[in-house]
């Protein structure tokens, strides 16, 4: 974040509250001309900060209320196990997202399903069909207490 000035930072600021900002109200908002702010966030896309736009969109309305987290052991960590079990995963609509992560276990999955009798489906037939998995600990989430991909700029 060294190359990031004031209006750099406000420009993504604004473009994380919103991404449909049109330019027009980009640049009102950091008080910068049309011309210099399209041109800010040229560069800013082409240097990596911006890496798209998405919606956010609810998992209630489309039948994905139920967010669980679950903690994959393997029972083994060979090059071929962690592929195999990567490709399953990118693959699977369920999984919002994957983590290899350091400690007691070897992924954390973030996943939305419909309910828990879908949850059960997506854990025998999605998780434990798997080559290498060894065990699971399932964390269904009651309420969500915050939920944002906003990172501080």
């Amino acid at each position: 974040m060294k190359n990031l000035d004031s209006l750099d930072r406000r420009i993504l600021r604004e473009l994380q509250k919103d991404g449909r900002l049109s330019n027009t109200e980009l640049s009102e908002r950091i008080n910068l001309s049309q011309t210099a702010t399209t041109e800010r966030v040229k560069r800013l896309t082409r240097d990596g900060y911006i890496l798209g736009y998405t919606a956010k969109l609810s998992p209630k309305k489309l039948d994905r209320a139920m967010l669980v987290f679950v903690e994959i052991k393997l029972d083994r960590t060979t090059p071929d196990v962690f592929a195999t079990f990567a490709a399953a995963t990118r693959r699977n609509p369920d999984v919002m997202e994957c983590h290899m992560v350091a400690g007691g276990f070897d992924y954390l999955i973030k996943a939305r399903v419909a309910d828990m009798e879908h949850y059960r489906r997506f854990l025998s037939d999605a998780l434990l069909s798997l080559p290498g998995v060894r065990e699971t600990h399932t964390y269904a989430v009651m309420e969500e207490v915050k939920e944002s991909s906003a990172l501080p700029v």
